[in-house]
């Protein structure tokens, strides 16, 4: 592999958001660091893109939010996966899922 980082492609920080909430709940800088590590270091959001995402997706009803103190002692916002998120989360996978296997069979094809 090179030393690029894979790009995000359009809509799918959310599926990425909710997938690292789905191992529990984090802050938002904890969000860029699981994402990151779940990658093996590929794909690294920024914080411009993730906070938007965080309050979109928040007021979609996918994730809830509490104020809680971070690891260094810091007040953070710490995020949570709700009910309908975990669903979201599944529907988000399954088009996932098929959209890669409809990219390799044209990919393959010759």
């Amino acid at each position: 592999m090179t030393d690029q980082k894979a790009g995000l492609l359009q809509g799918t920080l959310d599926m990425l958001i909710l997938k690292a909430l789905s191992l529990g709940p984090l802050h938002g800088y904890g969000v860029i660091q699981r994402i990151r590590q779940m990658s093996e270091e590929l794909l690294v959001v920024e914080q411009g893109a993730l906070y938007p995402a965080l309050y979109r997706i928040e007021q979609k009803g996918w994730v809830s939010s509490k104020w809680g103190v971070n690891e260094t002692g810091r007040n953070a916002r710490f995020y949570k996966l709700t009910r309908a998120g975990r669903k979201q989360l599944a529907l988000e996978e399954s088009s996932w899922d098929l959209l890669a296997l409809a990219i390799g069979k044209i990919r393959q094809a010759t």
